[in-house]
This record gives structure tokens, sequence and C-alpha cells, in this order.
């Protein structure tokens, strides 16, 4: 089985490439620094340098993966970008990241996989959205409003490529203990409610892929807490979520 993940060379993506790896399959990952994974440690893994929001980028990694006539089986996008705009400013710069890399850069890995998947007639496309993206209110930060478009190009693209064979599963996780998570909380995770370990996500999310399941919300408590969270007033939802944004930068309301 021959397996892509965009983003596979950190967090989330290498421990699902890592996964891959130890049942044999052969594995694609691509990164903007592939420097941080040894290719040469595994023998079936090949990292490519690539940028998700240059189609041409990416499209270049995963032909070149494909080489020799190999099939696509499975693309997954493990790509984000985040900076917290709702207790506290951000600059152009980092709004001009999580734009073009949440919402660019997953359109052009759901193409490239496409492209890739369409003449086989089959196939698994997988992104990985957030749970936040859950979430439809007024103020909501530009994060989570990314990651809620993420959640709806998966459903776009799952309805348009059903048939032809390629099934989509989008997967909205909750706070994932990783090292950039750690890193952007200075290694405090106490305010992280759920926190689920990454060989736990791991298994979730493969389970989800070889389930061809539509839609995956982990942890469970995170799920329930979030859908209850949606059924209230905008305006309160509003409040709650701003004073929560705050209590996690401890600042006071």
């Amino acid at each position: 089985m021959n397996i892509f993940i965009a983003g596979g060379t950190s967090g989330i993506g290498y421990a699902l490439a890592r996964h891959y790896l130890d049942k044999g399959y052969y594995v694609g990952i691509c990164g903007r620094n592939p420097g941080k994974v040894s290719a040469n440690s595994f023998k079936n893994l090949k990292a490519f340098q690539a940028d998700v929001c240059d189609l041409d980028s990416i499209g270049s990694a995963v032909q070149s993966f494909l080489k020799h006539g190999k099939n696509l089986d499975i693309f997954i996008n493990c790509t984000g970008s985040y900076a917290e705009d709702v207790a506290g400013k951000i600059s152009y710069e980092e709004a001009e990241e999580m734009l073009q890399t949440n919402i660019l850069g997953t359109v052009n890995c759901f193409e490239i996989a496409r492209k890739a998947m369409k003449g086989q007639k089959k196939g698994h496309i997988a992104v990985i959205a957030s749970v936040s993206g859950i979430l439809d209110y007024e103020n909501s930060s530009l994060y989570t409003k990314t990651k809620r478009s993420v959640i709806q190009i998966g459903d776009a693209y799952r309805r348009a490529l059903k048939p032809f064979g390629i099934s989509v599963t989008t997967i909205a996780p909750g706070y994932v203990d990783t090292l950039k998570l750690r890193q952007l909380n200075n290694n405090d995770l106490s305010k992280k409610p759920f926190l689920t370990d990454v060989e736990k996500a791991v298994a979730i999310i493969v389970a989800a892929i070889e389930m061809q399941k539509k839609f995956v919300i982990f942890p469970t408590k995170m799920k329930w807490m979030m859908r209850s969270l949606s059924l209230l007033p905008s305006f309160l939802l509003n409040m709650i979520m701003f004073r929560k944004a705050k209590w996690m930068k401890d600042d006071r309301p």
C-alpha cells in the first residue's frame, strides 16, 4: 500500500507515517523542512520538501513518490497553521499564513490527490481539521473559521469524488499532546481539556480511515462538549468562548 502524508515530518503526521511504516507500507511525507526526518532510517520512507500552498510544489512531491507506476492508496493532509486572535492581536503575516495553509493548502492537497486517484477509480483522502471548527459564531477566531472551512471543503470533495470510487474522511481532533502544542503553550498543558496522547490519536485516525468514515470527532468528551456549546445562543457562545480564550492566556476579562 502506498500512502502520502502532507505535513508528515512532525506531530500527528509523522506519528501516522511511523504507524504505516511499521505495517510495511510505502510512505511518502512532505514538509517545508524535511531535514527534521532522516528518511534513511526507514526502508520504505521517502521525504520531500514541499509547500502545500504551492500547487506545483506539492504536486511534484506526490509525482516523485508515485514514479514507476505506483498507485496512491491513501493521501492524508496533516498540515495546519495556528495563531490565536481572540484574546490578543495577530500580525498580518500570521493571518495570511493561516488562510493560505489551512484553506488554500487544503484545496491544493485535495486537487493533487484527486488527480492521482481519479484514473485508479479508487483511493482514500483524509484531512485533519479541528474540533473548534464545529462551532459557528460571529466572533470566533480566524483559526476556528479556517478550520470550519476545512470541514466544509472536506464535505464538498467527499460528495464530488464519491462517483469516482474515492472516499474522504475529515478528522476533527481536540487537543493532542504534540511537541508543537507544548511549544505554543510553554510546555504547560494544564488548561487543555480532554488531552489525547499521540498514540491514541493515531489509532483513532487510522481506524476512521480503514472504516472509511465521513467525519470523526475525538475525544468523545470534547465532541459532546462542543456540540452542547453549539446549541447556545450566539451572544452567549461569543461571551463564553472569549472568556475561555482570555483564561487560557492568563488575562483577566
